[in-house]
């Protein structure tokens, strides 16, 4: 066997595999396996402003903290991205 032919079936291998994981990943998120999971969370996200000023410096302005919803789950599903993703962002800045 040839090395792209089994450099082929390895990427085939890998990509059969991750459509494997992310279709359970939803069958279990939208069927709640296991019993009385919930598949939704929430995760409080602070928002602050970057405004650039005519001296060269930026000021920050922060909003109100505000709870955005997640999914326990590991890929992004119904629009929403994941809990364990969006727990590690939790700070967002927005530049002006």
């Amino acid at each position: 066997m040839s090395g792209g032919r089994l450099s082929r079936r390895v990427f085939l291998v890998i990509l059969f595999s991750l459509c494997i994981v992310y279709v359970c990943d939803y069958v279990s998120l939208r069927y709640r396996i296991p019993n009385h999971r919930d598949p939704f969370g929430s995760v409080e996200i602070q928002t602050y402003y970057a405004v650039p000023r005519k001296d060269g410096r930026t000021e920050f302005l922060l909003d109100e903290p505000r709870n955005e919803q997640c999914v326990h789950s590991l890929f992004p599903h119904f629009g929403d991205n994941p809990c364990w993703y969006m727990s590690r962002r939790t700070d967002r800045r927005i530049d002006m």
